[in-house]
């Protein structure tokens, strides 16, 4: 069997793609017995974020659920600008949008994946850190997201 190809195979983060995450965030705070930590991404001058190589203004609110020692739930509320986010919300509604891996080396990940038939989606910059989501919905049937923190 080859090597990892990222590096490690712990999933960080299961991203949920809603409509409303105040009413979202509610039944999974009451299911879950967990109060979420709310997080709007930050603007475009400061995230840099790019959507199929080209720049994008989307933003998104999130909550993050703590739900293990290594693992967080995070609900996507996707702003209409052009994202990842935005697109599969319209085209396949609420639900599972990727898994997170953090990971070292974020450029060299992305190379690695695209020659694996699983390309770059859009990229981005967060207090600490960048994020890449990666087309593995041929190969995995999700879409991966690379975290890498400074």
């Amino acid at each position: 069997m080859e090597q990892n190809v990222l590096g490690t195979n712990v999933v960080t983060q299961i991203g949920i793609l809603v409509h409303d995450i105040e009413k979202t965030a509610k039944a999974y705070a009451e299911f879950l017995g967990v109060e979420p930590r709310f997080v709007t991404t930050d603007e475009y001058e400061k995230a840099q974020t790019a959507y199929k190589g080209n720049a994008t203004k989307a933003r998104s609110r999130l909550a993050f659920f703590k739900i293990g020692p290594s693992l967080d739930l995070e609900l996507i509320q996707p702003d209409h600008e052009p994202s990842t986010w935005r697109n599969d919300l319209n085209e396949f509604g609420e639900g599972v949008h990727h898994i997170a891996f953090v990971v070292n080396g974020i450029k060299e990940k992305i190379i690695k994946l695209s020659e694996k038939k699983m390309p770059l989606l859009q990229t981005g910059e967060y207090t600490g850190g960048r994020y890449a989501y990666i087309d593995a919905k041929d190969e995995l049937k999700v879409i991966l997201e690379l975290l890498e923190n400074d």
